[in-house]
């Protein structure tokens, strides 16, 4: 169903580039530490720029959606209310399940576990959301999220050496690989909200069917 962009429309869109720069940047953050001083300094500025440049590119929506009509988005009232009720559930049982998991992995002593186990949790919690607000970009990213972690766990060791150098693998592989899928999902939302800021008529919303 086609109608006019609304401010909500734009805004929802900029949190969505918002929330994956966010978290694509500690996933960075992750797999930077995973390789243990190698490729310092440069690695970690470099990363804070990209989480920066997205982050910047978010809020160039906002102040964009300034210049366009009033509306929460297209969803709103009941349907609303109802997407945000879930939405807190998905995200709730997220972070449950990683405290769980992390619970668990500390217990039976696999704490190299734990990113592999997180990155497959996070990726999961994308399925349920693709489907809630109609973003198809968001099954690419969930499933992406799952296979990077068990390709690490099946085919790399848990630590490698380069150049002389020790990492931690399993969180420099996960963490780079998540850091990526996530900043790359953010681009993408960015320029949806780009075409939508052009074409003028039409809610970043996909048929999940």
């Amino acid at each position: 169903m086609v109608h006019t962009v609304t401010k909500g429309d734009l805004r929802g869109t900029a949190s969505g580039v918002l929330f994956m720069a966010f978290f694509g940047t500690l996933w960075a953050y992750t797999g930077i530490m995973g390789l243990q001083g190698w490729g310092s300094p440069w690695l970690f500025p470099a990363a804070l720029a990209v989480g920066l440049a997205l982050v910047i590119s978010g809020f160039s929506l906002v102040s964009a959606s300034k210049g366009f009509p009033k509306g929460t988005s297209s969803h709103s009232g009941i349907d609303g209310r109802k997407m945000r009720m879930w939405f807190n559930i998905i995200f709730a049982g997220e972070g449950i399940a990683i405290g769980i998991a992390i619970a668990v992995c500390n217990a039976v002593g696999r704490t190299e576990m734990i990113p592999i186990v997180i990155a497959i949790i996070v990726g999961l919690h994308f399925l349920p959301l693709a489907r809630l607000f109609r973003v198809r970009i968001y099954y690419y990213t969930g499933n992406l999220l799952c296979v990077v972690p068990v390709i690490t766990w099946l085919f790399i060791p848990e630590t490698m050496t380069f150049g002389g150098h020790e990492m931690n693998a399993y969180m420099a592989v996960v963490g780079l690989g998540s850091a990526l899928i996530l900043w790359v999902t953010s681009l993408m939302i960015w320029i949806t909200g780009r075409r939508l800021m052009g074409l003028g008529t039409g809610p970043m919303t996909y048929d999940a069917k």
